[in-house]
């Protein structure tokens, strides 16, 4: 969803700042959650449970207390926004946390304002980025490649890390896109459409998971507590919870105060991820972190 300050009325500051530190905690905490979730369960097969089932409870609410059915075209266009934000982004990143740890994952998908960015500028609208926000860009990609160094984060370097981060640039790209084209395509109302991009964006990733994964509806009958704990903490509070308030925020607040979130969610991973799951949290990998969030720093300056 692309944050957009639509609203000529200010929200209500405590509404704001609940709905802010959702979008931190709540989405910082996801990625260790999906590592738990998938740790010895197909990952496109429950990320597709997740928004599937989190898109039908939305959806049902939003019939229950009068949200009218959306026309088709609107049903399309919040469809194909799901797409490319859930199915190809949340489904890449769920496979990759297979393959790196969700620190670094969260680090690396911190710069998808740096492929907005980019995007706006050769594609969508051509605005060429302001001097601040081309050294954000410059000062990203510095600490990508510090991040990816072995030393770095303690990942080996292998085919399967290198696999990782790979997916993880398809996630950002498919976010940036998504992103840009929600905002030139004609949506419903705020809560049916979140509603329907999970729903079409799980019910499309149930499908790649059946063509690619060796998996059946029932597979979820074999699946530990910690992964069915899992699923149901993303489902409440990772896409209920989390998504609805980031999709209110993108229409209620600053674009330049949403855009927080993509510098407070790798911090907070990274701290669960050291705490929780053992990842490695040395002094150089919080030095490549210091320097990429510094460039979303520099480039959330820029586009102001």
């Amino acid at each position: 969803m692309n944050p957009v300050f639509v609203n000529k009325v200010q929200p209500p500051r405590l509404t704001l700042w609940m709905a802010l530190i959702s979008v931190y905690v709540l989405w910082g905490s996801t990625y260790l959650f999906v590592h738990f979730m998938t740790e010895k369960m197909p990952p496109l097969y429950m990320a597709s449970l997740r928004l599937s089932t989190a898109g039908l409870i939305l959806f049902l609410y939003a019939r229950l207390t009068g949200t009218p059915v959306p026309a088709p075209k609107q049903w399309l266009s919040a469809g194909i926004i799901g797409v490319l934000l859930l199915t190809i982004a949340n489904g890449s990143m769920s496979v990759a946390l297979q393959y790196v740890p969700s620190s670094i994952a969260a680090l690396l998908a911190a710069l998808v304002p740096l492929f907005i960015i980019l995007f706006n500028w050769v594609g969508f609208g051509h605005i060429r980025p302001t001097n601040l926000s081309l050294a954000g860009l410059v000062l990203g990609l510095m600490g990508v490649s510090l991040l990816v160094q072995p030393s770095g984060s303690g990942m080996a370097s292998t085919s399967h890390t290198w696999t990782g981060v790979g997916l993880i640039m398809v996630a950002n790209v498919s976010w940036a896109v998504g992103t840009l084209l929600s905002s030139r395509l004609s949506l419903p109302s705020q809560l049916i459409s979140s509603a329907i991009q999970m729903l079409v964006g799980g019910l499309v990733l149930l499908l790649c998971s059946m063509i690619t994964e060796n998996v059946s509806l029932t597979s979820i009958e074999h699946a530990p507590v910690k992964a069915i704990g899992s699923l149901v903490y993303l489902i409440i509070f990772g896409s209920i919870i989390g998504f609805s308030s980031f999709a209110w925020l993108a229409r209620n607040a600053p674009p330049q105060l949403v855009s927080t979130y993509a510098y407070v969610n790798p911090v907070v991973a990274m701290l669960l991820g050291w705490a929780f799951a053992g990842e490695t949290l040395n002094a150089y990998s919080i030095l490549a972190a210091l320097v990429i969030l510094s460039g979303v720093v520099l480039i959330t300056l820029g586009r102001k």
